[in-house]
């Protein structure tokens, strides 16, 4: 097989793998139904560009009818190249919005130099983009964070916040108006960039948070990177660790009753096994797309995204 051919196969795998990864976490999650309008949050990056390439290829092909609206929030910083986005959607010919709001001044008159802006920046796009998700009709609001973003949230909560939280595949808004869904949530970073090349998108930089030195979650990503390094496999079982909770044998009295335990109750994950050595059963695999969970009932009628049109 000549260099061309191997790399042609390797980028047909790589792209064959993301459809499926992020097909398998739509129907895990049921993220998508018929008849829904997803608005697709482009940043100018490498991961929601990604998302919305697949998104698009899904639609093409899914059994089901969804809408998808691109959006791109221009937050006004100095030097960014407006026409770039604009530039690429029309040439996908995608339904899409550019959003003008100047965020950066903002942020800048409130931020003291030197501080972190990334929460404030947050704040103020999340608003904005709720606001356009409801004035266009749209049923959920799809981001392009990935598994290593995801497993990265639940580092920085136990670190610095106290708390096991992570980004969830699927949850309401804040403001309870919106579904908010993560279809990259089973995808690796590594995999995006490697797409991202394969792709050429033309990727724009932020430079209003991501120049910014020693962010915690920079702290947290290399951390995690040199496990990867040291120990292949660490980050796939910690995810999986969120799709796994036992909560009788964490200690939060809220998701389960120690104060009401009485002798001879059975317990869904067994009982204290004290001094014995704790045993490990290989990682639950998190990008199966043979099997469809049909546990919960949804108004909508949602299928395999991966099926093809018939």
């Amino acid at each position: 097989m000549s260099s061309n051919s191997k790399r042609e196969y390797e980028n047909n795998k790589l792209a064959k793998r993301l459809r499926h990864q992020v097909g398998a976490a739509i129907n895990d999650y049921q993220m998508i139904a018929d008849g829904d309008k997803i608005m697709v949050c482009l940043s100018g990056g490498k991961d929601s560009y990604a998302l919305l390439d697949i998104l698009l290829r899904l639609q093409k092909s899914a059994p089901i009818h969804f809408d998808i609206l691109a959006v791109n929030l221009d937050q006004k910083q100095p030097g960014f190249p407006a026409h770039i986005l604009p530039d690429y959607l029309h040439s996908l010919g995608v339904p899409h919005l550019i959003v003008e709001e100047d965020t950066y001044s903002v942020v800048k008159r409130v931020i003291e130099e030197g501080k972190t802006t990334c929460g404030l920046c947050s704040r103020l796009r999340r608003g904005i983009l709720y606001r356009v998700a409801k004035e266009n009709g749209c049923s959920k609001i799809a981001l392009g964070h990935h598994r290593d973003d995801i497993v990265e949230t639940l580092f920085l909560n136990m670190f610095y916040g106290g708390k096991l939280k992570a980004m969830p595949p699927k949850l309401l808004s804040d403001n309870g108006e919106h579904i908010i869904i993560r279809p990259l949530a089973y995808v690796k970073e590594k995999d995006l960039i490697r797409y991202a090349e394969v792709q050429q998108f033309p990727i724009i930089p932020c430079n209003l948070c991501g120049s910014q030195p020693n962010l915690q979650r920079q702290v947290i990503k290399e951390m995690l990177q040199q496990w990867d390094k040291q120990f292949p496999g660490r980050i796939e079982s910690m995810f999986s660790a969120l799709q796994n909770i036992v909560p009788s044998h964490l200690a939060d009295n809220q998701l389960f009753n120690f104060i009401g335990l009485h002798q001879g109750q059975k317990l869904l994950h067994g009982g204290d096994i004290a001094f014995d050595r704790e045993t490990f059963s290989a990682p639950f695999s998190v990008a199966n797309t043979d099997e469809l969970n049909h546990s919960h009932k949804q108004d909508k009628r949602i299928i395999n995204i991966l099926d093809s049109r018939q």
